[in-house]
C-alpha cells in the first residue's frame, strides 16, 4: 500500500463559525448580530430557519471537544462571536461571553487540540450596523478594539489568530447581492464595506502582535481559480474581471500593490473612503494567508450571443456537491501554486475545504458519505502535490467538523464531517470523519 505523505509539522485541523454552531442566540448578555436580526426576517433564510440554538455548541462544547480527540484532530479553527463579547460593539464588556471562550480554549489545550481564533466570520454586532456597519470608517476603528481586548485576555493561551473570514462574502454578498446579513444592494456600500474590513484587518495586526507571545497571524480569503470557458477574448476578459472582483481586490492590497487598476475601471465609482496611509496600513506583514477553496469558476462571456462567441473547450465535471458546487481538486492545488508564485506570503493554510452532500442515517444509524469521502481524498491529494510543486502549505481544516446553519439554506446543506440530528442535537461521526482520522494517524493519505 503505497501513501501521499505530509510533513511532519503539517497541522491537520477541523473549522467551525460561531453563529452556525453555537446557539445561545440571546444568554448570559450576548447581544444581537447582523445574522441573528437577518434570520428573524421572513423570507430571508430557507425555511425561514434561524440560528437561535444551531448545534448548541455554547452548551455542548465538553462533548465536542472530545469528539475532536476522537479523531485525532489537532487544530481546531473557531470564531469569537464579537457581540457574544461586545453586546453594542463597543464599550462595556460582557464578562460570562468572554469566559465561555476561555473555557473553551483551556478544554482544546487539555485536549492537546491547538486553539486558531478567528476574530471575525460575519456576524456584526447589530448596534453597529445601525451607526454604519462595514460602510462605516467607525466599524474597523471598533474591531481593533475588540481585538485588542480578546487578545489580551486569551493571547496568553492562543498563539494563532486570523483577524477576518473572506472579507469578499462580508463586502460583496452581504452589502451589493444582498443574499447574506446585513442584506444590502448598493455598490458603494460594497466598495467601502470592503475597504474598511481591510482596514481594520491591518490596524488589527499591531495589537495582536503586542498582546500575544509568538503570535502568528493570518487573514482568511475564499479564493477560486478562473479558467476561461474558451480561447476567445471575451472568455478571457470575463475571467479577469472574475478574478479581479473575487482574489486579485483582496490579495493586491494585503500585498501592498493597491487595488487592481482593470477592476478600478471596472467598477468606475469613487473612492472617497480610502484615506492617506490606509493602503499602507491594509498591507501589515502576515504570517500566513488562509486559503478557502471550494470550486473553480469558469467563466463564459455575456458580452455577446452563444452563438458568435468560441465554442467551448472548457467544461464542467459530472460530479458536483448540493451547493451546486463542481468538484474539482486540481482547482485547489492551481490556487494555491497561484498565491505563492503571484504573493509570496510565508506561509499558506487550506482554512476551509469541504462539501455538502444530502447525508442521511441509515437503518444502523450511521453516514456512509462516500462522496465526502471521495471529495477529501482528492482535496488532500492536491495539497500533496502543491507541497511537491514547492508551496509552503502548512496545514488543512475541513469545513466543517459539525453539520450547522449553512447561512441562507438554513440547515437544508450538509457540510459535517459529524452528523447533527437537529431535533435532539445528538453528534454522529460520518464514515469520512473515521477517514479523516486515519489521515491525521498516517500523516498523510494511505492508497489501495
Amino acid at each position: 500500500m503505497s501513501s501521499i505523505s505530509f510533513p511532519k509539522d503539517f497541522t491537520w485541523g477541523v473549522a467551525t463559525a460561531s453563529y452556525q454552531i453555537e446557539g445561545a442566540w440571546n444568554t448570559e448578555g450576548k447581544g444581537e448580530s447582523i445574522w441573528d436580526r437577518f434570520s428573524h426576517t421572513p423570507g430571508k433564510i430557507q425555511n425561514n430557519e434561524n440560528g437561535d440554538v444551531a448545534c448548541d455548541h455554547y452548551h455542548r462544547w465538553p462533548e465536542d471537544i472530545a469528539l475532536m480527540k476522537s479523531l485525532n484532530v489537532q487544530a481546531y479553527r473557531f470564531s469569537l462571536s464579537w457581540p457574544r463579547i461586545f453586546p453594542e460593539g463597543s464599550g462595556q464588556i460582557n464578562q460570562p461571553g468572554l469566559d465561555f471562550y476561555s473555557r473553551l480554549v483551556d478544554g482544546l489545550l487539555d485536549a492537546g487540540i491547538t486553539p486558531y481564533i478567528t476574530l471575525y466570520h460575519w456576524d456584526l454586532p447589530q448596534r453597529l450596523q445601525e451607526e454604519g456597519g462595514w460602510p462605516a470608517r467607525s466599524t474597523a476603528e471598533a474591531f481593533v478594539a475588540y481585538t485588542d481586548e480578546v487578545t489580551r485576555q486569551l493571547g496568553d493561551r492562543v498563539k494563532n489568530w486570523i483577524t477576518l473570514n473572506e472579507p469578499y462574502v462580508s463586502a460583496y454578498i452581504g452589502y451589493l447581492e444582498g443574499r447574506h446579513a446585513p442584506g444590502h444592494r448598493n455598490i458603494d456600500e460594497m466598495l467601502s464595506a470592503a475597504h474598511h474590513l481591510l482596514l481594520a484587518h491591518g490596524w488589527s495586526v499591531q495589537p495582536i502582535r503586542e498582546n500575544v507571545g509568538e503570535a502568528n497571524v493570518g487573514v482568511v480569503l475564499n479564493l477560486s481559480p478562473f479558467v476561461p470557458a474558451s480561447p476567445s477574448k471575451e472568455d478571457a476578459d470575463q475571467a479577469r474581471i472574475g478574478d479581479g472582483i473575487v482574489n486579485r481586490w483582496y490579495l493586491d492590497p494585503l500585498a501592498g500593490r493597491g487595488y487592481p487598476e482593470d477592476i478600478r475601471e471596472h467598477y468606475d465609482h469613487g473612492e472617497e473612503y480610502v484615506q492617506p496611509d490606509d493602503m499602507e496600513i491594509i498591507t501589515a506583514p502576515i504570517d500566513f494567508m488562509g486559503v478557502n477553496y471550494y470550486f473553480r469558476s469558469i467563466a463564459r462571456s455575456e458580452s455577446i450571443p452563444e452563438e458568435e462567441n468560441e465554442p467551448r473547450e472548457v467544461f464542467h465535471n459530472d460530479e458536483f456537491t448540493e451547493m451546486g458546487w463542481e468538484v474539482h481538486a486540481d482547482g485547489l492545488a492551481d490556487i494555491l501554486e497561484r498565491v505563492h508564485v503571484d504573493y509570496s506570503f510565508p506561509e499558506l493554510l487550506v482554512t476551509e475545504n469541504g462539501a455538502a452532500y444530502d447525508d442521511a442515517l441509515d437503518k444502523n444509524r450511521q453516514v456512509n458519505d462516500t462522496k465526502r469521502i471521495d471529495y477529501l481524498k482528492g482535496h488532500v491529494r492536491a495539497c500533496g502535490r502543491a507541497i511537491e510543486k514547492g508551496v509552503p502549505l502548512k496545514g488543512y481544516f475541513v469545513w466543517s467538523f459539525l453539520d450547522n446553519f449553512e447561512w441562507a439554506f438554513g440547515f437544508s446543506k450538509r457540510f459535517g464531517l459529524v452528523y447533527v440530528d437537529f431535533e435532539t442535537l445528538e453528534r454522529i461521526p460520518k464514515h469520512s470523519a473515521t477517514l479523516y482520522r486515519d489521515i491525521i494517524r498516517h500523516g498523510g493519505l494511505m492508497l489501495d
